[in-house]
């Protein structure tokens, strides 16, 4: 959401939204080495806040190409990406740029890259080797509510799930210096989700959340929400 309002702010016009959902869309997570799917439930959400079309499409989360350097494989989800972006093309002829969140990964970057070029569209990611203690400063600043739906990390508990990153920060700088931990979550240390920006017209609300654990090994647990009890509503003029 942040390198989208950096979009906007540059002077670019955001036209569309689109995102990759799990085929079975029962299924929160998928294992995906470059998209987040947690939390899928909520983008419709988002295109209404937003007021914007939105296109989506399934993807199975496979892995088939895992060299940094992407070259197209069948089968590969990020030959799911492509088929999204090309159908964005289809839908809406005049778009010439891609909005994306990479800070950190050159995985995901010349992922993003390569479907771009193969499109003839640009890649623009604009937080990409930002400091990431500045980036969540930036975050604060610019007025984003985002909190936590998905924690994956030493130091991360079940009950920092649905507690906001700007409230959270100054324990994740603690946890950088202590452990390496990744303050914009780069290492795949949580997930998050937006429910408010100045770019929405309305704001999504989380009235109720249940809590699922992923694995069993105490080492590698992993711990999300479901977020079936949400709803939008109007900002007040001061929100705007």
């Amino acid at each position: 959401m942040y390198n989208m309002l950096e979009c906007a702010r540059l002077g670019h016009e955001i036209v569309a939204l689109a995102n990759l959902h799990p085929e079975d869309e029962e299924r929160e997570e998928l294992d995906s080495f470059t998209f987040q799917t947690v939390g899928h439930s909520v983008i419709p959400a988002y295109a209404q806040c937003m007021d914007l079309p939105l296109i989506r499409i399934p993807t199975k989360a496979v892995s088939v190409n895992q060299e940094l350097q992407y070259e197209p494989a069948p089968e590969d989800e990020v030959e799911d990406l492509f088929e999204l972006l090309k159908t964005v093309q289809e839908q809406i002829p005049h778009v010439q740029a891609v909005c994306s969140g990479a800070i950190l990964s050159n995985y995901q970057r010349t992922r993003v890259e390569c479907v771009c070029g193969r499109l003839g569209l640009i890649s623009l990611a604009y937080m990409w080797q930002r400091s990431q203690t500045e980036l969540l400063t930036a975050m604060a600043e610019a007025g984003l509510d985002t909190i936590l739906i998905k924690v994956a990390s030493m130091g991360l508990k079940p009950s920092h799930l649905g507690r906001t990153v700007a409230e959270l920060s100054p324990m994740f700088q603690q946890l950088q210096s202590r452990f390496g931990f990744h303050p914009c979550g780069e290492g795949g240390e949580y997930e998050s989700l937006c429910l408010d920006s100045p770019l929405f017209k309305q704001r999504i609300v989380i009235d109720n959340s249940t809590c699922l654990l992923y694995t069993s090994d105490a080492a590698d647990e992993e711990d999300s929400v479901d977020l079936g009890g949400r709803r939008i509503i109007k900002k007040k003029k001061k929100e705007k």
